[in-house]
């Protein structure tokens, strides 16, 4: 792919997943279908399917499993200009079991020392990267992966602001990545560098103890103690695994836009919030939030019915969605 330059940029890890057919526990599976999947990736392919340029960075083994990442990255539209690629490196795998209530699904990783594990300050030339973007999207999963990748993320965050792109963070929480201390410290030290904060209110009180009535109070709360001028929440009610109602609600400079509710069937709930964050970018590189906020709902929402982590929606069909499509077929 030839260099371009790309309205956003995402940093983070892709890895493989391998996931029983027919809701087959890993136990008793025969055979595994095999997706990749990726946080900040997966935002970047939803970018480009609301026909916005993405670019991802990251550092790949130099295997057939890193060359069949680099090949379905590309697939989805979006740029591996700066991928690196390490000879003696491991690919990260995760294995994704569907639950049926009430059994909910659930994540085996296998990603320990992956190739991105290992970034340090200095491997990836980061003004060169930014040059002519606009955005930069990353997750507190990378930050998570190693000392490395998270003084690597405080690196490019650092030089996204120096180079005038609008920074994102999804804060993306995982416990089986790393203690909520660790976590805390961590991204508290990053936040102050961002200027649109993805967060839902757990997270927002298990990482910061911010708790309030509503999510606007959290908000608030999040913008006075890091700076940052956006926050954007998912609202989900689950009663059932394959079946939630969701939304999305964002707070900035006082004002809190609300979109509205989708009821989702659930086909795979992977990726549902990376999809929003891509709506939500795209609305903001408008400069409206609103637009962000309707967008990334509808997103998401698209997502639940899509098998993989990546978001393969057009803008028709966010748009269809936005004007409360009906479910007759479409002949």
């Amino acid at each position: 792919m030839s260099e371009m330059m790309p309205d956003l940029i995402a940093f983070g890890e892709v890895m493989v997943r391998l996931a029983p057919p027919h809701f087959q526990r890993l136990e008793q599976a025969r055979s595994l279908d095999l997706e990749i999947g990726g946080a900040e990736f997966n935002t970047a392919a939803g970018l480009t399917r609301l026909g916005r340029t993405a670019s991802w960075v990251s550092r790949l083994p130099d295997n057939p499993l890193g060359k069949l990442i680099t090949n379905r990255v590309r697939e989805a539209g979006v740029s591996t200009d700066h991928v690196q690629f390490s000879p003696d490196a491991r690919c990260g795998l995760y294995f994704l079991e569907f639950g049926a209530s009430p059994r909910p699904s659930s994540i085996l990783y296998d990603r320990k020392d992956s190739a991105i594990a290992g970034v340090k300050r200095g491997m990836f030339d980061w003004p060169k990267i930014f040059s002519g973007s606009r955005w930069f999207h990353v997750t507190g999963i990378t930050a998570a992966l190693s000392f490395g990748a998270a003084e690597v993320v405080d690196e490019a965050m650092t030089a996204a602001k120096a180079a005038n792109l609008q920074v994102s963070v999804d804060l993306n929480y995982r416990s089986k990545l790393w203690t909520r201390e660790h976590a805390s410290q961590v991204m508290g030290l990053l936040l102050p560098i961002c200027d649109v904060l993805i967060a839902s209110e757990a997270d927002a009180e298990h990482l910061f103890a911010i708790t309030g009535k509503d999510f606007t109070e959290v908000a608030k709360q999040l913008v006075d103690k890091f700076g940052v001028t956006t926050v954007v929440g998912t609202r989900r009610e689950a009663d059932l695994v394959w079946k939630n109602k969701f939304a999305a609600i964002g707070y900035s400079a006082g004002v809190t836009h609300e979109s509205a509710w989708y009821e989702a069937e659930i086909v795979d709930r992977l990726g549902t919030g990376d999809a929003l964050a891509s709506g939500l970018i795209h609305g903001l590189l408008d400069g409206d939030l609103k637009k962000g906020i309707d967008y990334g709902a509808a997103m998401g929402a698209l997502k639940h019915t899509i098998p993989g982590d990546i978001p393969w929606i057009n803008r028709d069909e966010v748009e269809a969605a936005l004007k409360g499509q009906g479910l007759r077929i479409k002949r």
